[in-house]
Order: structure tokens, then sequence, then C-alpha cells
């Protein structure tokens, strides 16, 4: 009788995941993709993570949209929601929702202005005369 192989862990998904990750801080993202759970137990007992599963649930589950096309027939990602979050490494990330709403080009610059509780971005070399008017929804 052969000794009987674990079960493979069922790797983290969504929210879960990205908490995970962030709670592990400092570890190798090998060693994430294993604490997660995306990793398999050969026959002969020899672990062997999958970064490709693990990457790709970590982009899924930031609502990251890798494969969408122009005329907007990829798969729906996360819909706008004007709310973002500072990320783990202190970045503040402003999806493609955003600048793509606004006709925003690679290389459009702006000029920050920092507040007590807030940032102000200023698109420069542009018309003033329609800064503060809202987009249409």
């Amino acid at each position: 009788m052969s000794p009987k192989k674990k079960s493979d862990p069922i790797p983290l998904t969504g929210e879960e995941l990205v908490a995970k990750v962030k709670e592990l801080g400092d570890l190798s993202k090998e060693e994430k993709a294993r604490e997660c759970g995306y990793y398999t137990e050969t026959k002969n007992g020899v672990e062997r993570v999958n970064m490709m599963k693990f990457l790709k649930a970590l982009i899924d589950a930031e609502g990251i949209e890798l494969d969408a096309t122009a005329n907007g027939q990829g798969r729906g990602g996360r819909s706008a929601s004007y709310r973002i979050s500072v990320q783990s490494n202190g970045n503040l990330l402003i999806g493609s929702a955003y600048t793509k709403k606004m006709g925003l080009e690679p290389g459009d610059e702006f000029e920050i202005t920092l507040g007590r509780k807030h940032i102000r971005l200023k698109q420069v070399n542009v018309d003033d005369d329609f800064e503060d008017e809202p987009l249409e929804e």
C-alpha cells in the first residue's frame, strides 16, 4: 500500500489573496505564492510553486485588465468608483478608466499640489477655461 498523497491546497483568490500578500510583506514572490496556496506536490513529494497561476489570480484580484481590446470587447473589469487606496508600495494608482474618460495620452503632464488632506493634479499646457468643468457621465 503506497502512502497517501496529501491533497493540494485550495489557493486564495480575490480580496482574501490581496490581503494575504500584503500581510506577507517582505517574503519573496515564490514564498508568497506558496503561502497563498499556489503550489502542488508531485508524486515524489516535491513541492512546485505555480507562479503563473498566482500572478494571474493577483492581477484578477486587483481588477487590472490586461486583455481589453480597443472597442471594449474585452472582459469587463471593475467600474470606476472614483476612490483609490494607497498601495503597499506607497503608490497611488489612477486607473485607465479615468485617463480614458479625460482623453489623456501617454506623455501628458500634470502639476501636483499638496494640501493638508488632498492632492490636486492640474494638467500642464491645457486651456484653463475648462479646468473645473465636470466631465459628462
